[in-house]
């Protein structure tokens, strides 16, 4: 009887333990309705005001993190994608690929400045505090397009081997992109804007979403064969291969924690990777999100996590989807 209790009392530990394991640092805190039946792509957050951003198509709109009230709806794009900020506090950019250029706003009054053109089809876009300067990448073209930030004026267009996807930033010279294309990481000089290193990310496949640790230099793909690869950002060598979610197109690292997240829109999974150790890594949470919730922006404190999901009906021989009106919300996700 001794014995048996023993070993109900580790069981009943072990389930606990593991129940502790799949609740994870973090959890949905709310859902807002925001409005509008449009798509859309990447978020982002104001660094200064903790605005939220959301492009969708022909407009973006911004809402209160705090509260998910709508703070300003800008208008007039032909297919928004990024938006990045600059370290001014004042200036922000928004990719529009259906009008090939650059939209220049301003953070308080949310007006579009000026437009600065660029090679066809921006979309993934990085501010690079190291050299002062604004990075759009090019999915039409292949390219990337070097925009000063100071003086708006556009210092260099780069060719690129591969279609290009989400950029980051080492904050130290380098800036790195996904090629998804060709499945690997292009790394540029910041200030010579030539490029530096492309590294094959095998066996990672087809990837999206890009997250570093700047710290520790490592880089964490996202890719569409279900897995995150994990990237030593100075030698290009793939330290690991994780399993996340299907449908991914978003990772963040959150400094504050140690966590890479990767957000998949097929599975409707949020996963969160502990980085132990910057060689090794471990699954602390599979979270529940919604389907088509792929895309994802983070408070800078890594606090707050956010990503967009709706309803679509029944997928067409050709295209996609109609969105279900009235189906889009905002996960806010919490620690």
């Amino acid at each position: 009887m001794a014995k048996c209790g023993l070993v109900a009392a580790a069981a009943l530990f072990l389930t606990a333990a593991s129940a502790a394991v799949a609740q994870g640092p973090y959890h949905v805190a709310a859902k807002w309705q925001p409005g509008g039946d449009s798509g859309w792509d990447y978020m982002g957050v104001d660094p200064v005001s903790h605005d939220l951003y959301i492009t969708r198509r022909d407009q973006v709109m911004v809402l209160n993190s705090k509260t998910g009230k709508l703070i300003a709806d800008m208008t007039g794009f032909k297919g928004t994608h990024g938006v990045v900020f600059d370290t001014d506090g004042k200036t922000g950019f928004i990719t529009d690929g259906g009008a090939n250029d650059v939209a220049v706003f301003d953070r308080k009054t949310f007006k579009v400045e000026e437009t600065i053109p660029t090679e066809p089809g921006p979309d993934g876009v990085v501010f690079d505090p190291y050299t002062h300067s604004v990075w759009t990448f090019n999915g039409h073209s292949s390219s990337t397009t070097v925009i000063d930030a100071r003086t708006k004026k556009v210092l260099a267009n780069v060719a690129l081997p591969g279609r290009p996807e989400f950029p980051v930033s080492d904050g130290k010279g380098n800036i790195y992109d996904n090629l998804e294309s060709t499945s690997q990481i292009v790394r540029l000089n910041a200030r010579t804007h030539k490029i530096t290193a492309v590294w094959n990310l095998k066996p990672c496949e087809s990837p999206s979403g890009l997250a570093i640790d700047i710290k520790h230099e490592r880089l964490f793909s996202v890719c569409d064969n279900g897995m995150m690869a994990i990237v030593n950002a100075k030698t290009g060598k793939v330290i690991a291969t994780p399993k996340i979610g299907g449908g991914p197109d978003a990772a963040r690292f959150v400094a504050n924690g140690q966590y890479a997240i990767a957000s998949s829109g097929e599975s409707g999974t949020m996963t969160i990777i502990h980085e132990d150790s910057p060689n090794h890594f471990t699954t602390v949470e599979t979270l529940p999100t919604a389907r088509s919730a792929r895309t994802m922006a983070m408070m800078p404190d890594g606090s707050k996590l956010f990503t967009v999901a709706a309803k679509f009906g029944p997928r067409p021989k050709h295209g996609w989807p109609k969105m279900v009106p009235g189906t889009f919300e905002v996960l806010e996700i919490t620690k």
